[in-house]
C-alpha cells in the first residue's frame, strides 16, 4: 500500500514536473516581489520622513504622511504579487476602489482639509511661530496639524481653523518679512503750524532707535479731512519691532504736540439753549 502510494506521488511529480517548477519559479517571484517592495516603501517613506522633518515640519504630520506613503505603495505591492502567483486580482482592485469611493463621499469635507494641509506643508505660506490672518482669524501658528491648524490669539483664545478654510481664503503673513513700514495717521488743527508739525514728526522719527536709517521715511500731508490736516509717517522697522514702535510713537506725538501747543483736533458739539421768552 505505502509502496503503491510513492509510486503514485513519483508518477504525478513525474508528470506535472514543468507545472510544479512554473509555480515554484511564480511563488519565488511574488516572494521577491514582497521583498524588494517591502525595502522601496520603507526607503522612499524613510527619506520623505527625513525631509520632511528636516525643513522642520511637525513630527505628527511628517510620520503621518511617511505611513501614508508606505501602506499605499504596500498595497500595490502585495497585489502584485498576488497577481504573480495567479490569484485574480480585479476583484480586490474592484472592493478597494468601491471602499475608496465610499470613504472619499463620506469623508469629503476632512479630504478637502487633509489635502489643503499637504499643500500648506509643501508651499509653506505659513508655519509654527509666525503671526498670521487666515480665514478671518490672526494669531499665532502653533501646529499645522493634518486636517487643522492651531492658532494662539493675543488674548491667549486656541483657535482651530480648518486647512481647507485657510487654502481657499486670503493667507495674511505678518512675520514673513524681515521688515515692515509703520503706517501711522496724525490730524492737527487747520490753526496749527504746519512746518511745525512736520518739523516735530522728523525729528521723533530720528530719535527713534528702532527705525530702520537705512530706508527712506515718508512724512506727508495725506488729506485735508473736515476738522484736521492728516499726516502720515511712514518708517520701516524690523517686523519683531513693529507693535513696539507704533504704541510708543503714537505716545511720543501726542506728548510733543501738548508741548508744542499743536492742537489735535477732536469732535465737539456745541448746544445752545434758547433762552425764555418772558
Amino acid at each position: 500500500m505505502e509502496t503503491e502510494i510513492l509510486d503514485n506521488a513519483t508518477n504525478w511529480f513525474v508528470h506535472n514536473q514543468t507545472l510544479i517548477i512554473e509555480y515554484a519559479v511564480n511563488i519565488a517571484a511574488a516572494l521577491m516581489t514582497l521583498l524588494i517592495g517591502w525595502f522601496a516603501a520603507s526607503a522612499i517613506s524613510g527619506g520623505m520622513n527625513r525631509v520632511m522633518k528636516s525643513r522642520n515640519l511637525d513630527i505628527t504630520i511628517a510620520d503621518f504622511v511617511a505611513n501614508l506613503v508606505k501602506y499605499t505603495i504596500l498595497a500595490f505591492v502585495i497585489i502584485a504579487a498576488l497577481s504573480r502567483i495567479g490569484v485574480q486580482t480585479a476583484s480586490f482592485v474592484a472592493v478597494i476602489g468601491a471602499a475608496g469611493l465610499a470613504i472619499g463621499l463620506a469623508l469629503q469635507g476632512s479630504l478637502s482639509n487633509f489635502a489643503a494641509g499637504v499643500l500648506i506643508i509643501m508651499f509653506r505660506p505659513i508655519k509654527a511661530g509666525e503671526f498670521v490672518e487666515v480665514a478671518g482669524t490672526s494669531g499665532v501658528v502653533q501646529t499645522v496639524q493634518i486636517f487643522t491648524t492651531v492658532l494662539t490669539t493675543g488674548d491667549n483664545k486656541m483657535v482651530v481653523v480648518p486647512n481647507g478654510s485657510i487654502l481657499n481664503g486670503t493667507i495674511t503673513n505678518y512675520s514673513r518679512m524681515e521688515m515692515r513700514r509703520v503706517d501711522m495717521t496724525f490730524g492737527i488743527s487747520y490753526d496749527a503750524d504746519l512746518r511745525q508739525a512736520k518739523v516735530i514728526l522728523s525729528k521723533l522719527v530720528e530719535e527713534e532707535s528702532r527705525v530702520l536709517k537705512d530706508k527712506d521715511v515718508l512724512i506727508a500731508v495725506s488729506a485735508l479731512a473736515d476738522s484736521s490736516v492728516n499726516l502720515v509717517v511712514r518708517p520701516w522697522v524690523k517686523t519683531a519691532d513693529y507693535w513696539g514702535v507704533y504704541f510708543d510713537f503714537q505716545e511720543k506725538v501726542k506728548l510733543a504736540f501738548d508741548e508744542a501747543g499743536i492742537e489735535i483736533p477732536f469732535p465737539q458739539m456745541t448746544v445752545h439753549t434758547p433762552s425764555k421768552v418772558a
